[in-house]
């Protein structure tokens, strides 16, 4: 009886914890133009796992389906922060945002207000 118990217990707790081929995430990451974004996703699609990214302007959102088996969030923010963009958990280095084109540099008040400007 106690080795059924056992097994059962295992057996719950196992399926607890699995993780998911198609799991759905996302989290905000910072930039300002469609060069970010192409960036951006390019940099998540390049994490061993990631299977789908896409990154909205306006609302700096990374939508992401992962193989959890493979990756984690936490390993594609490290992945964005890398090539310069920030999350709100990984900053990029001073040397990955300084190589952003003049365009991209989201941190410049200046850069965000030329970009919420109309389009002539």
């Amino acid at each position: 009886m106690k080795n059924i118990l056992l097994a059962v217990v295992l057996l719950l707790s196992t399926s607890a914890f699995a993780q998911k081929k198609n799991a759905k995430t996302s989290f905000e990451v910072d930039g300002v133009c469609m060069m970010c974004k192409q960036r951006i996703e390019k940099a998540a699609l390049k994490t061993k796992g990631v299977k789908f990214a896409k990154w909205d302007v306006n609302t700096h959102k990374l939508s992401l389906i992962i193989d959890e088996r493979k990756t984690t969030a936490e390993t594609v923010k490290k992945s964005v922060a890398g090539v310069g963009h920030d999350t709100k958990e990984f900053k990029a280095t001073k040397e990955a945002y300084d190589n952003l084109h003049e365009c991209c540099k989201y941190r410049d008040e200046e850069v965000q207000e030329d970009h919420k400007k109309p389009k002539k």
